[in-house]
């Protein structure tokens, strides 16, 4: 397995920017330049990580949502996902999805589970939802006639085109039974456009293609589903706790929200 440890990686920038371990000097490197020009990204990513946790509690609690599909996983960062749906609900089901050989290597961490429920990793691409909807493995661990949340957390920035977003987006979210949840987030320019312009621009110089969307074209993306309280908003101001209230607006440039599909 080729790691390409001399070339960035977005995962491991992001392992590296959150204090992980998992990277190497090119990712660090990388991360240097990214920073000096996005200098609030490490807050952003910390304020997306914490985002995560808050929304897979609310949908495992308030929602009653036991089957969680976790696409674009990254590398694990404890709490992960399955962590904190079943510190609520332990019978909770979780299949965590990455293409990337790096999290492929570090996938076992994922594999941790109580006894009453189960998580599975599945190796495929998110470019190609029927890999992932045809996979065996999915159907062994998830009941697609019972409500699923599809979690796309910091990936859609890293698909430049809105169409392929919309594309997979339909097929992905077409055999999930209604009470299905959708929770994404996303870089978005509306805290901080100049900054965010020069740090997106950074990381496309380093070969990692990278988009910011406007809060409507991120709002765009679930259509057809009804956006839940309080809608599309600074990952910051998601259901917010006392940490997360503190974060100046500038600071964040990520939005997020929830779906339902009916």
């Amino acid at each position: 397995m080729d790691l390409q440890t001399d070339i960035p990686h977005s995962a491991r920038i992001y392992d590296y920017l959150l204090g992980g371990k998992d990277n190497f000097p090119a990712d660090r490197a990388a991360s240097a330049d990214i920073v000096g020009d996005w200098p609030n990204l490490p807050t952003s990513m910390r304020a997306n990580r914490k985002f995560m946790a808050r929304m897979a509690r609310h949908v495992a609690a308030e929602h009653g949502i036991r089957q969680f599909l976790d696409i674009g996983t990254g590398l694990p960062t404890s709490p992960n996902l399955h962590e904190v749906v079943q510190g609520v609900a332990p019978e909770s089901r979780i299949v965590y999805v990455d293409n990337d050989p790096i999290v492929l290597v570090h996938a076992r961490a994922l594999l941790t589970s109580t006894a009453e429920g189960r998580t599975g990793y599945l190796d495929a691409d998110f470019m190609d939802p029927d890999a992932i909807l045809d996979s065996g493995q999915l159907r062994d661990y998830l009941d697609l006639e019972r409500p699923v949340a599809l979690s796309l957390i910091a990936i859609l920035h890293f698909i430049i085109d809105d169409n392929d977003v919309r594309r997979i987006l339909d097929r992905l979210l077409e055999p999930l039974a209604p009470g299905s949840i959708l929770a994404l987030s996303t870089t978005t320019f509306d805290n901080n456009p100049d900054v965010v312009a020069a740090g997106v621009a950074a990381y496309n110089a380093h070969g990692i293609p990278t988009v910011a969307r406007t809060k409507p074209e991120v709002e765009s993306f679930f259509s057809g589903l009804e956006i839940l309280d309080p809608g599309v908003v600074a990952v910051h101001r998601w259901h917010p706790d006392q940490e997360s209230s503190a974060l100046d607006d500038a600071e964040v440039t990520i939005h997020g929200g929830i779906a339902l599909k009916k």
